[in-house]
């Protein structure tokens, strides 16, 4: 079995991670991960990038966003953006990443993390509620929150 590991967004990296391929359809449910760049590098007190390496490949992207002084719960431990290359999607490589963010939480003492994901077909919501996360809301544009408890 393959080796999963995660490091820091770095110029190392970074072209490796946003020329990430996804299978088609799912381009829809999540934003490129040139999107979560920028977010990162605007918010750098919050946001917490990460790539996933499968031996010394990059096949996943994940930001997370810590700021427990959040006025909506909701972002106070939420993942922003997942995404996982076509061809290393049922390998655990995205079930990694989600554990890494809640290894993260907990590190830093909180006790739940959430998403936001678009619902669909195509979409995220079997991933995520297979990994413990249950829907427990929607935004105002139609999107679910979810929550994993730790």
């Amino acid at each position: 079995m393959s080796e999963l590991r995660l490091e820091e967004l770095a110029a190392s990296n970074i072209v490796a991670a946003n020329t990430l391929s996804l299978k088609p359809g799912q381009e829809q449910f999540v934003a490129p991960v040139s999107h979560s760049i920028a977010e990162a590098y605007v918010n750098p007190a919050t946001a917490w990038p990460r790539v996933v390496l499968e031996d010394d490949e990059v096949v996943g992207f994940i930001m997370g966003n810590f700021d427990p002084d959040a006025q909506e719960d909701e972002f106070k431990a939420c993942i922003w953006r997942i995404n996982v290359a076509a061809d290393a999607q049922g390998h655990g490589v995205g079930r990694f990443a989600v554990l890494a963010v809640a290894d993260e939480a907990r590190r830093r003492g909180l006790e739940r993390i959430t998403v936001i994901y678009e619902p669909g077909e195509a979409g995220p919501a079997a991933f995520f509620e297979k990994i413990g996360f249950t829907p427990y809301g929607e935004t105002p544009y139609g999107e679910t929150v979810a929550a994993l408890e730790l």
